[in-house]
Formats: C-alpha cells, structure tokens, sequence
C-alpha cells in the first residue's frame, strides 16, 4: 500500500481543524442563547424579538448538525486516504478530479455522479 499524499493530508487535516472550530463556537451559541432564554421569560408570540431569536437558535441547530454531518465525512475521507482508496469515485471508480478534491476534500463521488 502506498503511503497517503501530503497534500491531500494536509488538506483534510486543515478543513477538519476549521470544521472543529466552527463546531465548537455553535456549540457555544447555542449553550449560550438557551442559557439566555431561560433566564428571561419566553414569550415568542409576543416579544417582537423573540421569533428572531428562535430563528437564530434554529438555524444555528441545523448549522450544527451540517458541521457534525462533515467531521464524519471527513473523517471517513481521512480513512480512505489511509487505506489507499482516496480519490476515487464509490459509484464508478473513476478517479475523481483534483479540483473536486482540492474544493472538497471530503468528496466520495465524481462530479458526474454526485
């Protein structure tokens, strides 16, 4: 087995160490603005700030499982580059394109079979 490109490596490890940071202050948002709501009085249906708020806690909840969505995918990425299957499309085989992988390094399928 050959050893795992640096470069790809380095990409993934770079795009999983921002996807980390970016998990980690949603996380905090959220810890934050439930904190904050349950010290004041919820009442979204007439607090003219209040479905603003609940919007940002939702957006801020799918915010973070996309975030979890793609640790995982660049997790299972990191495996591959390891078990020398990196790089090559789960559909058809094909090599996928370097541009593909240098935008997302975390992607399992050619552009064609996407």
């Amino acid at each position: 087995m050959a050893a795992p490109d640096p470069v790809y490596a380095a990409l993934l490890a770079d795009k999983l160490a921002q996807t980390q940071v970016q998990q980690a202050a949603l996380t905090s948002a959220i810890a934050d603005m439930r904190l904050a709501r349950s010290l004041t009085v919820a009442d979204d249906e007439h607090d003219p700030e209040g479905s603003m708020v609940s919007l940002d806690q939702a957006r801020d909840a799918a915010l973070l499982e996309r975030t979890e969505l793609t640790l995982a995918e660049l997790g299972a990425a990191q495996d591959r580059l390891v078990a020398g299957q990196y790089g090559r499309c789960e559909s058809c085989g094909r090599a996928v394109p370097d541009e593909r992988l240098q935008a997302r390094p975390e992607a399992r399928r050619c552009v064609g079979c996407t």
